[in-house]
């Protein structure tokens, strides 16, 4: 089925839910709307963090370039193709290669080789999504064609002046609209998201996100709730306690649901920081109507180096570790992992239709 045209104002009044009763009916609702539209299995995106050195210096990400306590890394090109190898052998249907932002010859030439490797070495069976910021499109052209078929690229808030506040005056908004219109004129299947309870941000900049994802005509969505890191300037003075996770876990787990009611076919994941706020918060996502979870898969030497916020959860797991428990999470709450499956997004087929 295609999205839903609600309104701005029903898509407020799902946001607004109150009580845990009512949250639970929500959620049971957006359940059934994922049964009816991508079903109960579950895809792994295994996740290869593999480099923390970034460009950018937005104000709210812990491996923000002036962040002088993280020391930076990056795995070698064996390392990453190790590591998907390791997530094929396992059974994952796809991997994603995350990273701070950079643009530079090197880094680009870097990549493409590394995705090629991975594609000819998982005999084309590997999925690939990249996750590495804002690049020309020529750069994006090249991935392509390399092998990677699916990308994500944050907007992290749709609303304009909110955006401002979390990143300096070199960072412009359209440049990362024309990044998803030239990713989407590509091929590839295209994925955005927000964080949810940003200082400043509202209930109806919520329903805008989603009215952006759905006039944008996006195929996967990738959001969470914000959690401040204590090494940025957003994070030095915020109040952070049980409270407040309590509070942001609930819009998070609301957000995916109005997503999934409004958007219906689209691949949500249910992101890491809901366990940060939450010990069983990857599952009440799936709950909620979120279909993929990304396992990180980055080696344990690294991954405490890697902290785009506070309290990250599996930071002394290793691979194998990290698969039993999400295995057994997955089961808890009656659901199958798709294994050896892209689990592509049913919307980006539908668009590919139309188009």
């Amino acid at each position: 089925m295609p999205s839903v045209d609600l309104s701005k104002q029903e898509i407020i009044a799902l946001l607004e839910t109150e009580g845990e009763r009512e949250l639970k009916d929500l959620c049971r609702r957006a359940y059934d709307v994922k049964m009816e539209n991508v079903g109960k299995k579950v895809y792994y995106r295994g996740l290869i963090e593999f480099s923390n050195v970034c460009k950018k210096n937005c104000y709210y990400c812990g491996i923000r370039r002036d962040n002088r306590n993280v020391s930076r890394y990056c795995m070698s090109e064996d390392e990453i193709v190790e590591a998907a190898l390791w997530a094929h052998g396992c059974g994952y249907g796809s991997v994603v290669l995350q990273s701070g932002e950079r643009s530079d010859a090197e880094f680009v030439d870097f990549v493409e080789r590394a995705v090629s490797r991975i594609k000819k070495e998982s005999g084309g069976e590997l999925g690939i999504t990249l996750s590495l910021g804002e690049q020309g499109r020529e750069t994006y052209e090249r991935w392509f064609k390399a092998g990677a078929h699916r990308y994500l690229i944050r907007i992290e808030t749709s609303n304009r002046e909110l955006y401002a506040k979390l990143h300096p005056e070199d960072h412009d908004f359209n440049a990362r609209l024309r990044c998803i219109e030239n990713l989407r004129d590509i091929g590839y299947q295209v994925g955005t998201g927000v964080m949810i309870g940003l200082p400043g941000q509202n209930v109806e900049d919520l329903a805008n996100d989603i009215l952006f994802f759905r006039d944008n005509d996006i195929d996967m969505i990738g959001m969470g709730p914000y959690i401040p890191h204590k090494d940025t300037p957003m994070g030095e003075s915020l109040k952070w306690g049980e409270k407040e996770k309590r509070t942001w876990l609930e819009l998070a787990l609301k957000m995916i649901a109005a997503t999934r009611i409004t958007l219906r076919d689209v691949n949500i994941a249910s992101t890491t920081a809901l366990q940060a706020l939450d010990p069983k918060g990857r599952e009440m996502g799936l709950e909620a109507g979120a279909n993929i979870i990304m396992p990180n898969i980055t080696a344990t030497k690294y991954r405490s180096q890697y902290k785009l916020y506070e309290d990250k959860p599996c930071m002394d797991e290793n691979s194998m570790m990290c698969r039993s428990c999400l295995e057994a999470r997955i089961d808890s709450v009656g659901e199958e992992i798709g294994y050896k499956e892209w689990g592509d997004s049913p919307h980006y087929f539908k668009r590919m239709k139309k188009e």
